[in-house]
This record gives C-alpha cells, sequence and structure tokens, in this order.
C-alpha cells in the first residue's frame, strides 16, 4: 500500500477500492449513500464525476449503492476498466469533484436535430467520448443520430479522421506498411492467420492488431490465443514486428483510435452497424496503427452484413474516398460470403484449420486456402518491386516452399507460443452430428444460425467449442449424412446446441437445378 495511505483518508479523499464488475469499455464509480462527500458535493447516481490521484485522472459515471459489502463510506469503488485505466493500488487516497460538462454537447444536440456537423464539430465529440466524458444515453444518442440521419460522405471523413488523431498514432519510419480488414460476418474466416505471414515472409510490414470476438463466436484474436500470447505491452509488441515483420496481437491495449472503443460498446447491443460508422471505425484504427496500405475484404451472401452487389459497390465507393482523404492507399475486393469459410467455427477449429493450410496438410480447407492466396497476393502487389498480376503466384510459393510456416512460427514463438498439435486438438469434450432430413443439394448455409449455435455451444469462451463444417453448398448429400459437427464443453451447452440446430439447422437442401451461382468481383 502507499506510504501516504492510512486507515483513514485524508479530508476530501476517499480510500481507492476496486469493484470487481465487467462494465465494458465504460468507466464506473460507486459511492455508499451515506458518503459524507456524496452528500456534501450534491452528487447525483449517473452523473460524471472526475477521480484524481497521484497525478492520475479519469472520468467515471457515478453509480450509488446502500450495500458496504460493496463499498464502504469511506471508499471510492472503480469498475475493472476505470481501476485499470487509473493504474493506481487499492487503498490510494483518492479525490472525487463533479466533472465540467462535455463541451460538445451543443453539436451532439444540433446532430439529433438531423443537422449536418463540420470538421471541428467531430474532433470535439469524439475528443469527449475518448475522454468518457458522455454518459451511454448521451453516446447513444450520438450513435442513433448519426444512423438515422446517414452521414454524408465528407462526415465520414471528419468523423474517421477525429477518431484516427485521439489516443496513440504510429509512425513505422517505413512505407509501404500494409494490412487486411474484412468488415466480418463470415464465421471461420481466418484469413488474417496466413495472410500476415505469407506477406511478412516476403519482406513487407505488416503489424496486424486484431479484435476479440463480441457477437461471433470467434476473432482473430481469440484464435490466435490457441496458440500464442495476444495481450502484449506495446513496445514488446513493437520490437516484434520490426525483428519479424508481422504480428497478430489484440488491439485492445494499443489505445488506437480509443473512442472507437467506447463507440463500440454502444453500437454492439443495438446492433447499430451503419455503413458510416462502419467506415470510420475500420479506417481510424488503420491510419492510427500507421498502415500506409490497406486492403479491405467485403464479403456478400444473403446472410452476410452485405447482401448484395450494389450495395457492395455503394460501400467501396465510400471506402475509397474516406482512405483518400486520409492518405491511405486502399483496395477493395468483393468476395464469397454464402457460407462459412473452412471448416472450423471456434477458436480451437479455426487454429487447426490455419495450421493444417499452413503445413499444406491434405485435410486442409481449399476454400480457406485459396481466399487466403488470393488476398496475400494482392497485398504482396503493394509492394512496388512487384508486378500487378503476379502477386497470387508469388504467395503460393511462400506457402507451398514451407517459409510461410516457418515465419508463423517464429511470430507464435516470439508471442509466447502454446502448444498445439492440429492433428489432435484440444476440443470441448461433448459433441452431436447435425444430420441431413434428406436426399438433396446444399442450396445455402445461414452464417448467423451456424454462429449462433456455435455460440450457444460455448465458443469462443470455451475455445474448443464450436461447429466442424462436414458439407458446403453444392454438395450432395443422403438422408441421415452428417452437415457439421457441434462441440461443446458442458451438457448443459451440448442440449442448447442441439435445441438451436432443431429449430433450425442453417443448411436448406433442394435440388440441384436450384443451386444459384454468386458474381464476385475478387
Amino acid at each position: 500500500m502507499d506510504s501516504n495511505n492510512s486507515n483513514e483518508a485524508p479530508a476530501q479523499t476517499l480510500r481507492l477500492r476496486w469493484i470487481g464488475i465487467d462494465t465494458y469499455r465504460e468507466n464506473v464509480a460507486y459511492l455508499h449513500r451515506d458518503c459524507a462527500l456524496y452528500r456534501a458535493e450534491g452528487f447525483q447516481a449517473l452523473a460524471k464525476v472526475e477521480v484524481r490521484g497521484n497525478g492520475q485522472r479519469i472520468l467515471a459515471s457515478l453509480n450509488v449503492v446502500d450495500d458496504s459489502s460493496i463499498v464502504e463510506g469511506d471508499q471510492l469503488g472503480l469498475s475493472e476498466d476505470a481501476f485499470a485505466q487509473l493504474g493506481l493500488q487499492e487503498g490510494f487516497a483518492v479525490s472525487v469533484s463533479q466533472a465540467e460538462p462535455a463541451s460538445s454537447i451543443p453539436a451532439l444536440h444540433r446532430k439529433i436535430a438531423g443537422e449536418r456537423l463540420t470538421r471541428d464539430d467531430f474532433r470535439r465529440i469524439v475528443q469527449d467520448i475518448a475522454e468518457h466524458r458522455y454518459s451511454k444515453i448521451e453516446l447513444t444518442a450520438f450513435v442513433v443520430a448519426c444512423n438515422q440521419g446517414e452521414l454524408d460522405r465528407e462526415e465520414v471523413f471528419y468523423l474517421s479522421d477525429a477518431m484516427s488523431r485521439v489516443g496513440r498514432r504510429l509512425d513505422w519510419q517505413e512505407h509501404p506498411v500494409v494490412d487486411k480488414h474484412c468488415i466480418g460476418g463470415i464465421p471461420g474466416n481466418r484469413t488474417s492467420m496466413l495472410v500476415v505471414p505469407i506477406v511478412a515472409a516476403h519482406g513487407m510490414l505488416c503489424p496486424k492488431t486484431s479484435s476479440r470476438a463480441i457477437t461471433s463466436p470467434a476473432g482473430t484474436a481469440d484464435t490466435m490465443e490457441v496458440l500464442a500470447n495476444v495481450e502484449l505491452p506495446f513496445d514488446d509488441l513493437n520490437a516484434l514486428v520490426r525483428t519479424h515483420r508481422g504480428c497478430l496481437a489484440w488491439g485492445g491495449t494499443s489505445d488506437l483510435s480509443p473512442a472507437d472503443d467506447v463507440l463500440i460498446a454502444v453500437e454492439r447491443p443495438l446492433s447499430i452497424d451503419s455503413p458510416g460508422q462502419m467506415v470510420a471505425s475500420i479506417l481510424s484504427k488503420k491510419v492510427a496503427a500507421g498502415s500506409t496500405h490497406l486492403l479491405l475484404d467485403i464479403p456478400v451472401g444473403p446472410h452476410a452484413k452485405v447482401r448484395s452487389m450494389p450495395e457492395a459497390r455503394r460501400l467501396r465507393k465510400l471506402f475509397e474516398y474516406v482512405a483518400g482523404c486520409m492518405g491511405l492507399v486502399i483496395e477493395v475486393v468483393v468476395t464469397d460470403g454464402r457460407q462459412p469459410i473452412g471448416r472450423g467455427i471456434g477458436p480451437v477449429l479455426e487454429a487447426r484449420d490455419v495450421m493444417r493450410v499452413l503445413q499444406n496438410h491434405p485435410e486442409a480447407p481449399m476454400d480457406l486456402r485459396q481466399k487466403s492466396l488470393r488476398l496475400a497476393g494482392r497485398m504482396l502487389e503493394f509492394d512496388p518491386d512487384v508486378r500487378g498480376g503476379d502477386g497470387f503466384a508469388i504467395a503460393r510459393d511462400i506457402l507451398d516452399s514451407g517459409r510461410a510456416l516457418e515465419k508463423m512460427q517464429a511470430i507464435i514463438q516470439a508471442q509466447g507460443g502454446k502448444p498445439f498439435d492440429p492433428e489432435n486438438p484440444p476440443l470441448a469434450p461433448h459433441s452431436f452430428d447435425v444430420l441431413a432430413p434428406e436426399d438433396g443439394v446444399v442450396l445455402g448455409i445461414d452464417n448467423l444460425k451456424l454462429a449462433r449455435i456455435a455460440r450457444v455451444a460455448g465458443a469462443p469462451k470455451a475455445a474448443g467449442a464450436g461447429v466442424d463444417m462436414l458439407a458446403r453448398i453444392g454438395d450432395t448429400v443422403s438422408a441421415g449424412q452428417p452437415l457439421y459437427r457441434v462441440y461443446a464443453a458442458y451438457r448443459s451447452e451440448q442440449n442448447f446446441a442441439r435445441q438451436a440446430s432443431e429449430r433450425h439447422s442453417g443448411f436448406t437442401l433442394g435440388g440441384a437445378e436450384q443451386l444459384q451461382t454468386l458474381n464476385v468481383e475478387f
């Protein structure tokens, strides 16, 4: 405990207490109703307060409690995020005061009224969001207002640029610095874990920070965590990237575009993913991470985020406009998003697929291999020494020769590698097969339903849980033939997943004449 602390905190200060509540990207402070400071200052529940101690400062939303087992009258409790952000030990003396209102609130009101905002308006709003000056209600109002009165393309640029300028902004002192991103919505789409080692083996700098799953059965960070540590201090990450030319780490510790993390915490529960906010979220983080060149994957399919080619083309134009304004070279590819990529859905199953592709294993999923090679080939063509059209062959040579596997193993080792045998992956212990109800051809696979079944089975929290695909669109199946196998960590989750699959397996069967093709612009 710090030497400034005693059993009784100094006047007008409170003793800091960690409250083990995950408030997901929202700083929350807890005061007891009988706290003398609470009464003296006239605090109100849900008001914004400023917490200071040892030169550190955070803003938090106030919750008032009556239970002294949560927080006592001479203590200030902080949620997990808030406690970590303040960075002080329990028992430290901190001061608490009313926070000044966010200066950008008038601009927020104008956006709620449907007005077009200026570049300066967005800068002030984003700064206040990053500093946690907005309450959840105000954040929700901003997200909904931007969604309902869709931002025009200049406003999307203003928002993207403002978000990229708050927090850390990296400069690798190198050109080009390449990255890839998929807008998401396709289970098993772990192409980043193949593209990064291929591109890094070629010698290009590819500092890939990825997200964890929020509503999906696995994010790239969840799958990579099966193989290595993904929560790395930035200085370690920086040294790793410069040594190995690439990384596969969780982006949550990097402080890149922190306002985006706050906004996502509101957008996800509301299922809001408007084009403007999507573009701002993706491009702000890539620019802040020091990327100069970006390959963007937009999957299209009836159960993907983007349902049609016209919609994909509109989104591509918006990405290209905003990226151009921000000085980022971008290439957008539209890909087939009608079904999961690879066989596995869930961290361990996806890690198995990735390692089999890297090992050129005979059972490696060919769709994951081919898509990854095409994406890597496009990225290699960002290299001025690679002629247009040659990238795919170079990527294939790097993979087939074993250089990509060697690079991936070096990255895994540098990130504190964990034992993993793709021939005997640590799958969850309880499983069942979902069978074809009749003879037919697989006409369609519902990405959303398969992802939900994998989530109900326990993924990604249980890394070995998920769905192993045994049939794909275009396959001819017989009645009673397994369509996929579900792995669950517990009997209860196995039962929940079975019930979900019985309501709808996610597969549509029919005659071969009903099979439709999708023309994409890969």
